[in-house]
């Protein structure tokens, strides 16, 4: 077995969900949870089929964000495992309704920071083991830094 280290690419202002799901409608079922949650957000969907033809299905309603899913999901190439890319919107308004889709078995992350995902590779295939999401901690946030965040929640709207 080896193990890799698959950097992820995500475009300026968006966002990443990675998570893993078992048949072949995942596609069809995470591009109705996205619209049907928010018709406004921009998004680009891609599921690696894990049997049968082992196809990259693709959705989505914003070219860039289906391409740059489709090479991420590429370079994952791990079955059925999905790439949602977003933006206009932010992944914790979609995450309960992904983790419902009775498809869904995990989600991996939800984040706009670097991510690497780790790939065991065997004779078989790929699969996910986890991923890297952003950075190490720098340390314990002072006083100031729980005021920051508290301003930034509420700047962003997620608290009055």
């Amino acid at each position: 077995m080896e193990l890799k280290a698959i950097p992820l690419e995500i475009p300026e202002g968006s966002n990443i969900i990675i998570g893993q799901s078992h048949f072949i409608k995942t596609v069809e079922d995470l591009y109705e949870i996205m619209v049907g949650t928010s018709p406004q957000v921009k998004f680009g969907i891609a599921f690696c089929e894990a049997s049968g033809p082992c196809l990259i299905r693709v959705a989505g309603n914003e070219k860039t964000l289906e391409e740059t899913a489709t090479k991420n999901a590429q370079d994952i190439a791990a079955g059925h495992s999905f790439v949602i890319l977003l933006k206009e919107a932010f992944p914790i308004n979609f995450l309960n309704a992904i983790k419902q889709c009775q498809e869904v078995c995990t989600i991996y992350c939800a984040t706009a920071n670097p991510v690497q995902v780790i790939v065991a590779e065997t004779e078989q295939g790929r699969g996910i083991l986890g991923v890297v999401d952003g950075f190490s901690p720098k340390g314990v946030e002072s006083p100031d830094d729980v005021t920051a965040r508290k301003e930034f929640l509420r700047k962003i709207g997620y608290k009055l």
